[in-house]
């Protein structure tokens, strides 16, 4: 028997990451990640409240709320009896799985899209919390995409910024911040993420 994965517990925040396979592209055009974030709104929403993410070439984070309550109600399945078993790690399996599935299809490929697994980190207190937002939404600068968040159309930085309506838990982070001028700073300002190391899955 192999290491069994460590189930997302209710009631806990967690770092979520995944990456392309051999560190192979999961994102080629704009419909990919415009379908990403659709599934996302499908499979994960029901589940989890979503504080953050960003989508790279190859690889995505992810920072999630797992909700005590499951609304069952807001699930779609492809078959007529409800699963007994819905939990939120059932839910991001189903929707990598989706993923994948359309991926392959639209680029006539077959095999495992994802890395095996993917990987998750129980984030534990406000101020990692506060540094994981931070290093999420610097990831495409880390990676020499862009050189400040502003300007990377593929994370939800642009979403806490705006006034328009969103699914993100915007008040929440602001909250955090204190201030979206204090959220605004935080990020314009290279922060010391020594805290958050073992948050580092990549």
């Amino acid at each position: 028997m192999g290491n069994q994965v460590e189930p997302l517990l209710p009631g806990c925040y967690y770092h979520i990451y995944n990456r392309g396979i051999n560190s192979g592209h999961i994102f080629n055009e704009t419909e990919n990640y415009n379908h990403f974030l659709r599934l996302m709104a499908k499979y994960i929403e029901p589940v989890c409240e979503i504080y953050a993410w960003a989508l790279m070439k190859n690889h995505f984070h992810l920072l999630v709320y797992i909700k005590p309550e499951i609304e069952l109600q807001r699930i779609s399945y492809s078959v007529e009896k409800v699963p007994k078993n819905v939990n939120a790690t059932q839910q991001f399996s189903n929707w990598f799985n989706a993923y994948s599935k359309a991926y392959n299809k639209r680029y006539n490929r077959t095999g495992s899209l994802f890395e095996k697994t993917f990987e998750r980190k129980l984030v534990s207190s406000e101020k990692y919390f506060q540094n994981l937002i931070y290093y999420i939404h610097w990831n495409p600068v880390k990676h020499y995409i862009v050189e400040h968040p502003l300007d990377y159309p593929w994370s939800s930085y642009l979403s806490i910024l705006s006034s328009k309506p969103t699914k993100l838990k915007r008040e929440k982070i602001v909250q955090v911040y204190q201030s979206i001028d204090h959220f605004k700073n935080y990020h314009d300002q290279e922060q010391d993420l020594s805290n958050i190391e073992d948050l580092m899955i990549e």
